[in-house]
């Protein structure tokens, strides 16, 4: 559990880190507009929110007060899979704990 814990927060500090080097280096409003005008991107943003939608979903069945899930479902379309990666750190002993039961 800790192996996984720790693979899931490196992945996360990844992805911000990708994440500051985009925004340090890149074109943000260039991305953007291929993003919508090619069939791709477009695929790729649907994909990325509907994860987002099935991890909600996830979050709001484990978390046993509706305002902490609502707490921690409200930041993830902005905050994205580092918010992901917190929540997962945070609740894995207990999800794995659960879902073994």
């Amino acid at each position: 559990m800790i192996i996984l814990r720790l693979l899931t927060a490196l992945g996360g500090l990844a992805l911000g880190g990708l994440i500051w080097l985009a925004f340090t280096t890149g074109d943000f409003g260039a991305a953007g507009a291929w993003l919508m005008s090619d069939p791709w991107g477009r695929v790729t943003l649907f994909d990325l929110y509907l994860g987002f939608f099935f991890l909600a979903l996830i979050m709001a069945f484990f978390e046993k007060h509706p305002l902490r899930a609502i707490l921690w479902i409200a930041p993830l379309p902005i905050l994205g899979n580092i918010w992901a990666a917190l929540w997962l750190v945070l609740s894995l002993p207990e999800l794995a704990r659960r879902l073994r039961a």
